[in-house]
């Protein structure tokens, strides 16, 4: 489309003797843009199942609209967790910052399966569904910077950001008996929901294999069903996601999903991440199983897209992250006189007590 617009231009400024010349131009572009397939059709990995007849299907048919979209969403959460490491390196994101990076797959395919009206909440590695559900680069950095143009006002932090239908971002990782008692009653109640653990081979510094006895996790809700999913491969997760939503949605209650994905950065920013791992480990992970790279290569070679065409959308996205840093570093910090706001929602203004009895704020909804 630019290179149509581009010709265009060139005709009205060069006049009548290079019409012919630049509508030949036009042409050629408008026809390289439609020679790309619309769609295109997967082999993908089957799922493993517990307490399952059946499972999503071992193929998916992605539109070239979709890739680019998967593509551009993917390669916007990566860039955008690049410039968080940046930014907190040099002391401008402080506190407790999760990167996302090599888990794009999982929060993409999970909105791709969902609806905006249904509800996610997630864990403190948040960044990437608070995109997805609909925030903006720009609000995402600013609220990890702590100014007034993010998505909490810039009272949250990497760890609580929210947006509508999206309750976190919260500090706390599901404790066991919490766990437990929630599949009992959604499994009690026929709940419509959907448990989803990204597991990510490590607890912090710790392996699953050194930690768990079972690393079955998707059948950790033993009389709920479960699915263990390729969570490297977007087309994998989205697929499973349609399936357990449908199942959900259908009345058959809740269902527990494993999604086998891999962080490139540590437990959080001041992890390395390889006291416990080896850069080899990384590099291979990057380089056979990485989401991005699987999409695109699928991509170009089934002519849903061509490499020039996705080298401008990663050209587009580095300029986007960079404008939303600008914003992130330059907005102001909100004043100490709404430290007491937005406790609650729709409710009069209260006063909050200091650090002392003698120091109030007041609270305004």
């Amino acid at each position: 489309m630019r290179k149509m617009l581009l010709a265009a231009l060139s005709r009205v400024l060069q006049g009548p003797a290079a019409a012919g010349r630049t509508a030949s131009r036009v042409m050629v572009a408008s026809r390289n843009y439609g020679d790309f397939a619309s769609e295109a059709t997967f082999e993908i990995k089957p799922c493993d199942l517990h307490r399952l007849e059946k499972g999503p299907g071992t193929t998916a048919v992605m539109t070239r609209e979709e890739g680019l979209q998967y593509y551009k969403t993917m390669q916007t959460i990566r860039r955008m967790e690049l410039k968080s490491d940046q930014l907190y390196k040099q002391k401008i994101i402080r506190g407790f910052c999760h990167l996302y990076d090599g888990q794009e797959a999982c929060c993409v395919g999970i909105e791709a399966a969902i609806k905006p009206t249904d509800h996610v909440i997630t864990a403190y590695r948040a960044h990437g569904f608070t995109y997805t559900r609909g925030v903006s680069v720009r609000e995402i950095l600013a609220e990890l910077t702590g100014r007034k143009g993010g998505c909490a006002k810039g009272k949250g932090g990497s760890m609580h950001m929210y947006t509508k239908n999206f309750y976190g971002g919260n500090g706390i990782v599901g404790a066991q008996g919490q766990i437990f008692e929630t599949y009992n009653m959604a499994a009690l109640w026929k709940l419509p929901c959907i448990f989803v653990c990204e597991n990510n081979r490590y607890g912090m510094g710790t392996s699953v294999e050194r930690a768990a006895a079972s690393t079955d996790y998707y059948k950790r809700g033993y009389f709920i069903p479960g699915l263990r999913v390729d969570g490297m491969d977007i087309l994998c997760v989205r697929e499973a996601v349609k399936f357990a939503a449908e199942y959900c949605r259908s009345g058959n209650g809740p269902l527990v999903m494993e999604l086998q994905t891999y962080r490139y950065h540590g437990h959080s920013m001041s992890d390395p991440g390889i006291s416990y791992r080896t850069r080899e480990e990384i590099q291979e992970v990057r380089s056979k199983s990485d989401p991005i790279t699987l999409l695109k290569d699928r991509m170009v070679n089934n002519n849903l897209a061509s490499v020039e065409e996705l080298k401008e959308i990663d050209v587009a996205v580095r300029k986007e992250i960079e404008e939303a840093a600008q914003f992130a570093t330059t907005d102001p910090e909100p004043p100490l006189e709404e430290l007491g706001h937005h406790i609650y929602f729709n409710e009069p203004p209260f006063e909050v007590r200091g650090p002392n009895q003698w120091i109030k704020y007041k609270s305004v909804s």
